[in-house]
């Protein structure tokens, strides 16, 4: 009787951690879409302001008059805080139970890797949510004028000339490139990691053709970002 409910316990917690890896992944699949899709946006600043403030404008006015304006936007952002709730939580729970197990299971040196890999996810998913708070308050929510060689009422309702005024100053550049290399290894991980949950790397070729994805989506999404911020610093875009 024990053994079977020992062995009960044991089938229990591997679903747990297979729903787990399931909902990291599916969270993270939404992540990939969002980050890409803003990077894409990002680069309309290249356009101009005309074109930038249409683009913001227009990803308020989705949906009408079906939704009313920026209706689309807050269910987006709901979904994106469940997803990022629910990335969290399922992240911390394999992380713990790797953690325990890891003391147990492996040699030292299989454990340096995989801690050193852990440390880096962990910490870099804090940063990034830091980052991620400042950067919505910043641009979103609060819309502050980091400049003080840009009058907010030059800036007016512009986002166009909230963004160049921003990374105007070098030290919010130098911010947003830290976070981006951040969000570069979190990319890279979390796309392979999720390929391997879902069973898309079981051949040699597999999983060759899930790295490539894996490191192409990181540095295409890292290099996207970094471009808009590192030519308004320069005076290329201004």
């Amino acid at each position: 009787m024990a053994t079977q409910t020992l062995s009960s316990r044991k089938t229990g917690a591997r679903r747990t951690t297979v729903a787990m890896k399931l909902l990291m992944a599916s969270t993270g699949g939404l992540f990939v879409f969002y980050v890409l899709a803003h990077m894409y946006g990002n680069l309309k600043v290249f356009a101009g302001q005309d074109a930038f403030d249409t683009y913001a404008h227009h990803l308020r006015t989705l949906g009408e008059p079906i939704l009313p304006y920026e209706g689309f936007l807050w269910l987006f952002r709901v979904a994106l805080i469940l997803a990022l709730v629910g990335h969290a939580y399922s992240a911390f729970y394999l992380w713990s139970k790797a953690s325990g197990a890891r003391s147990t299971r492996y040699a030292v040196s299989a454990a340096s890797r995989m801690a050193w890999k852990s440390q880096t996810m962990r910490w870099g998913g804090v940063a990034l949510l830091l980052f991620l708070v400042w950067h919505l308050i910043q641009f979103t929510i609060v819309k502050v004028n980091v400049n003080p060689d840009v009058k907010d009422a030059t800036i007016g309702d512009s986002p166009y000339a909230l963004v160049v005024a921003s990374f105007q100053v070098w030290w919010v550049v130098v911010i947003y490139l830290l976070a981006l290399a951040a969000l570069g290894l979190h990319l890279q991980h979390g796309v392979w990691s999720g390929a391997q949950t879902l069973g898309w790397t079981n051949s040699p070729r597999a999983r060759r053709t899930a790295q490539t994805t894996a490191y192409a989506i990181a540095l295409v999404t890292a290099v996207g970002f970094a471009l808009p911020p590192l030519f308004i610093l320069f005076g290329v875009v201004d």
